[in-house]
Parts: structure tokens; C-alpha cells; sequence
């Protein structure tokens, strides 16, 4: 289970508060092959959603359960549309940050430690690839299940992913076939965040084709609604919560 991070070990957190002190940079991911990648820049967390990530986001109805918030984009806009909206990370900075630019709820909290305190919620949020914190095959249907009695009947999980296997790339194929061989998903990362000094721990992320991910929801209480957008590899869906059996 990812629980909240220490302070000295929030690379990520420690990026978010840097920007909103006037700071920006680039924080780096680290693959367990050693494979490093830069990411877009801070200023990507704290912008306005885009046209297209508008018309993801605007499937969120009633009261919405923003997982993985970070800098609050998503949260924030949903906010100033009036919505109920919880925030939840396990970067204690990025939860300060949250705060700092006005988000009501922001909660230093794993999406795995999701529980009936928290209320019920008409709609999940996980944005920003975040649909990749279902981590591993056993992990995702553990979340999609404690997430299934989160939401009310009918309720949605709105969120998007990148499609590992949309690539030629033979870094990424190598890495595919070393999982593979080890019994893992080909698209289950793990990394590590580094920023400055900061190293995050290492932790899971799980890259899914469409295919795979309808197959990971089978017996979680969730189905595949529909695929709400497309940019390049990447693919955003709107999941239903199926009444109780």
C-alpha cells in the first residue's frame, strides 16, 4: 500500500511549493530499469485546464472525490463550479499547496486508505494519467473495489491513462518484455520522483491498454462506459458504478 510521504522524501511536493513560491522547474522520473525522463515543467500543474481536458472534467457531477490532486487544477476548477469537491494526495506538500490556493477539502490521504469516513461521492476523479495509481493488477482490483463502496449507484470514475503500447520505442519495449518475464503487467512502472536533493520512494504505476483495463474492472462493481477522449497514446473513460448485486 503508497501512504503518505515524509517531508524529506516528497520530491514531487517539494516541485509544486517551489512554482507557487516563484520557483519553477522540472522534476524527474526514474524508472526502476534506469531509464530517466524530465517531466513538462511545474507550470503544467498549476494551469488552467485545456479546451479538450474541459470536456473530460465536466463529467463530474455532484459531490467528487479528486484523487491524486497535486496542485488542485482539477479540483479548483470544479470548485469554482460550484461542486463539493475533496482533494486527496499523499504529498504533504501537495496538499499545502491545495490549501494555499484555496482548495476547501484537501486531505493528506492514500486512495487505498479511501473509507466510508470520507462520505459518498457521485463521482471519482483520477486525472493527469492518475488512472495509473491502480498500480498493479492485484492493486487495481483492491482500489476499484474499496472505491466501488465510495460511490453511490450509478456514480462514475472519470479518468485517463496512457496506452503503453502505443510505441515503438525500444526502451519502452525492452521494459514491456523485462515485466512480462517477471510475471507483471507489460505496462506496470516503477519509479521514483527526484527533484533537487528530494527522492521519492519507489512506488507502482500501471499503464493499460483499453483491452486490459476493461478486463481489470470485471467483478470490481465498475464497467467501461464509454471513452470520453483521445490524445495521442493517452485515452480518458468514463466508468460506471454498478448497482449492488
Amino acid at each position: 500500500m503508497r501512504r503518505a510521504l515524509e517531508i524529506e522524501s516528497d520530491a514531487f511536493g517539494h516541485a509544486l511549493l517551489d512554482h507557487l513560491d516563484g520557483c519553477p522547474g522540472h522534476e524527474l522520473i526514474e524508472r526502476s530499469d534506469g531509464y530517466i525522463a524530465i517531466s513538462a515543467g511545474t507550470e503544467t500543474y498549476f494551469a488552467e485546464p485545456s479546451d479538450q481536458q474541459r470536456l473530460v472534467v465536466d463529467h463530474a457531477v455532484g459531490r467528487v472525490l479528486d484523487v491524486g490532486c497535486g496542485a488542485g487544477r482539477y479540483a479548483l476548477y470544479l470548485q469554482r463550479r460550484g461542486l463539493q469537491v475533496i482533494g486527496i494526495d499523499v504529498s504533504p506538500l501537495a496538499i499545502e499547496v491545495c490549501r494555499r490556493r484555496g482548495l476547501h477539502d484537501a486531505r493528506l490521504l492514500s486512495v487505498e486508505e479511501v473509507d466510508a469516513s470520507l462520505g459518498s461521492f457521485d463521482t471519482v476523479l483520477m486525472l493527469g494519467h492518475n488512472l495509473a495509481l491502480l498500480g498493479s493488477a492485484r492493486g487495481a482490483k483492491r482500489i476499484l473495489k474499496r472505491l466501488h463502496k465510495a460511490v453511490v449507484p450509478g456514480g462514475r470514475l472519470i479518468g485517463d491513462i496512457l496506452d503503453p503500447y502505443e510505441t515503438d520505442d525500444p526502451d519502452h519495449l525492452a521494459y514491456h518484455a523485462q515485466n512480462r518475464a517477471k510475471g507483471r503487467m507489460g505496462g506496470q512502472i516503477r519509479m521514483r520522483v527526484r527533484y533537487k536533493g528530494y527522492k521519492s520512494p519507489w512506488f507502482d504505476y500501471l499503464f493499460l491498454s483499453r483491452k486490459e483495463l476493461e478486463e481489470l474492472l470485471e467483478g470490481t462493481g465498475w464497467r467501461l462506459k464509454g471513452i470520453i477522449a483521445r490524445y495521442g497514446p493517452s485515452y480518458a473513460v468514463n466508468i460506471e458504478r454498478l448497482a449492488d448485486s
